[in-house]
């Protein structure tokens, strides 16, 4: 039996972005089915939703396709998960109190599937005792309810109850329903580049986004990991569920892994640390009158090599950006620094370098094992690394 999420639409102003919304979803593998409250309908037209979709939109209880099966009955066996995005105070009151007045609250009394719900309305509306104690019965029932965001409402005041962006709602989802192989297991993952000063207003560094990092730290988050990120200087939002810990240079990561490193189970080293520093940075500015600049450096420490060699029954996964020579080059890297697997790619394969949300990797395991994965997005990659990871840690 085919599951799919099925997306609830309610009567509020933010309905729009549920387009967005399962256009993400879909994007993702995930087949979607809409349900709209008649209200909802006022706000974004079912045929949108169709259309997106690909299914006929629910809205009428009674207006079954299939006069052989009952419509909510049916479809709450089909369902991986329900989100009702937006979520408005009338439709909460209903989930709350077990009122089934339309398609939607009829078919959420039938779910056995999680539940996420997302409410958009007025601050004044949200913050009132009604809706409060709706959210508080629904959160004790253990539903899963993100929290409104602030800004700029419908009415034209600014305050809390806007309704998340669809990639907000995305990651929430995916933490909730995704499964959870890695429940409790304690992992240490490092991202992004470092830098290392060359004076108050320059540095030597590279051009790692940590996309790949944040990625796996993200997919291990919603598979149920104790996940710590280390990470260097990045753009990027921190994943849900994860600690971070923000440093700038090679000495600073150096230091953050050895004090994390004991208490986990599982380390992957992404982040790109640079292999010198300068000797010394300059305290002032150096300025380009001067005749011309000879720099000095120093080598950093060698973080993966060191955690090789305290790994005991750690699972330790390193990675390896190369121009050439692949596999040979990671075979080498992975035998000196005690590696479980190592994950090599080449730089100079169209979508496979720094600052690309996609990559093409060649995985090698300790003994010898080669596989080359195809080119993908690094969101789908990290899930596949950790399939593999999830195989080592079963074998013990």
């Amino acid at each position: 039996m085919e599951k799919i999420i099925i997306l609830g639409i309610t009567g509020g102003i933010a309905a729009y972005k549920a387009a967005g919304l399962a256009r993400l979803f879909i994007r993702n593998k995930y087949p979607v089915q809409a349900v709209m409250t008649p209200a909802a309908t006022r706000f974004i037209t079912p045929l949108t939703l169709q259309t997106l979709t690909g299914r006929r939109v629910l809205i009428d209880v009674f207006d079954g396709e299939r006069p052989d099966k009952v419509a909510h009955i049916d479809l709450a066996a089909r369902a991986e998960a329900l989100v009702v995005a937006p979520a408005t105070g009338n439709t909460l009151g209903k989930f709350a109190a077990g009122i089934a007045d339309n398609f939607l609250t009829t078919l959420f009394m039938a779910l056995q599937c999680p539940v996420v719900l997302v409410p958009a309305m007025n601050e004044r509306m949200y913050d009132s005792a009604a809706v409060q104690e709706s959210l508080r019965l629904l959160r004790s029932r253990g539903y899963h309810l993100m929290e409104p965001g602030a800004g700029e409402l419908a009415c034209g005041i600014a305050g809390r109850g806007r309704m998340p962006e669809p990639d907000a709602i995305y990651t929430f989802v995916r933490h909730k329903i995704g499964k959870k192989d890695f429940s409790g297991i304690p992992v240490l993952v490092t991202a992004g580049p470092t830098r290392e000063p060359l004076d108050p207003a320059r540095f030597l560094s590279n051009a790692s986004t940590g996309l790949m990092g944040y990625s796996l730290a993200r997919a291990f988050a919603e598979r149920g990991a104790k996940v710590i990120l280390i990470s260097g200087p990045v753009s990027l939002p921190p994943p849900l569920g994860v600690k971070l810990v923000p440093v700038v240079t090679a000495a600073e990561m150096y230091r953050a892994v050895l004090e994390y490193y004991p208490g986990c189970r599982v380390v992957v080293k992404t982040a790109a640390v640079a292999d010198f520093r300068p000797s010394m940075a300059a305290p002032e500015k150096i300025k380009k009158e001067q005749a011309g600049l000879t720099l000095s450096l120093a080598p950093n420490p060698d973080i993966l090599k060191k955690l090789g060699e305290e790994k005991g029954d750690r699972l330790l996964i390193g990675f390896a950006a190369e121009t050439g020579q692949l596999v040979e080059k990671a075979k080498r890297k992975l035998a000196q620094k005690n590696l479980d697997l190592i994950v090599a790619n080449d730089l100079t394969v169209p979508g496979a370098g720094f600052a690309s949300p996609t990559n093409q990797v060649t995985l090698i395991d300790a003994a010898g094992r080669v596989e080359e994965l195809p080119l993908m997005e690094k969101e789908a990659l990290a899930h596949r690394l950790l399939d593999r990871i999830r195989e080592r840690l079963t074998r013990g």
